[in-house]
């Protein structure tokens, strides 16, 4: 295979554990590469974040992944999340060296058909707003924008909002939760949050008796659904730190967003939202995680 044309039709085939070396090695590298060459960050500090990361998916029933080889070599690799109706994508990555060659593509089709013979209500993904061949290819397969996001990172001023009581999540939690998370979204995320619970990375937040918002996470890899913007608010407060990059804000709320600026939070790239399928504009607060 040569840089800019596809010699012989690359393989997709399912990940394998000891793929994961190679695999993690191509998603530092891509990821580093776009960043850099746009003046960001990298989204990974070194090669050994995501090979944990693909370690974890690779291992995780819940998710479907594939590797293309080329060559005898791998040259990329995909992953979806299918453990909910909306199935979610990501990372996709591609060896910088043979990018531009219709890998990318392939690996997208195999997650597309996958979802379709899962019977997935829709898929959903996050993607690079500044990747522009990405958001070309996936608008392309059939997604749509729905929402322009931010990833943030820093520590508010506040540490707590008054009324507001935010605490570690516990098992019992989990009907309150999933029950926000249909109000906000017309669906549930149940075993992803379950294992956020099981991990020890879910918070609730409590108000007038009641939970009235929950994060998986309060990173980029977790989401959040919420009554109100103050309850996000006093989910975002009580975190010492938000892990890797930081977390996602739909920038259309601009209430929301415009207080984390005013809390001190900085903006560390911008991110696009997109959906194919089912999608129902959500009703409520709400924070997406790097797969939606």
């Amino acid at each position: 295979m040569q840089h800019g044309h596809r010699s012989v039709e690359p393989l997709i085939r399912p990940a394998r554990p000891e793929d994961v070396p190679a695999c993690a090695a191509i998603c530092y590298q891509a990821f580093k590469t776009i960043n850099e060459s746009h003046g960001f960050e990298p989204d990974f500090p070194s090669p050994e974040r995501p090979a944990t990361l693909l370690a974890s998916i690779f291992a995780d029933p819940g998710f479907f992944s594939v590797v293309a080889e080329a060559g005898g070599r791998i040259v990329g690799s995909n992953c979806m999340d299918e453990r909910a109706p909306i199935a979610g994508i990501g990372p996709i990555t591609v060896d910088p060296t043979v990018q531009n060659s219709g890998i990318g593509r392939l690996l997208m089709q195999a997650a597309l058909d996958r979802a379709a013979l899962r019977g997935h209500s829709g898929v959903r993904l996050v993607q690079t707003a500044y990747h522009l061949r990405s958001l070309a290819l996936y608008t392309s397969l059939g997604f749509q924008v729905r929402e322009p996001l931010a990833c943030l990172q820093g520590r508010t001023r506040l540490r707590t909002l008054p009324g507001c009581a935010v605490r570690p999540a516990t098992v019992s939690d989990l009907e309150a939760s999933n029950l926000l998370c249909r109000q906000v979204h017309g669906f549930e995320r149940t075993a992803e949050l379950s294992k956020a619970v099981q991990r020890g990375s879910a918070v609730v937040v409590e108000r007038e008796g009641r939970i009235s918002g929950y994060a998986s996470s309060l990173a980029r890899y977790g989401h959040a659904a919420a009554e109100t913007n103050l309850d996000l608010q006093a989910l975002l407060a009580s975190a010492e730190s938000f892990a890797g990059p930081g977390f996602l804000l739909p920038t259309r709320n601009t209430e929301l967003f415009r207080w984390c600026l005013d809390q001190g939070l900085r903006i560390v790239q911008p991110m696009t939202l997109m959906t194919m399928g089912l999608y129902d504009q959500p009703q409520g607060a709400w924070l997406p995680s790097i797969i939606y």
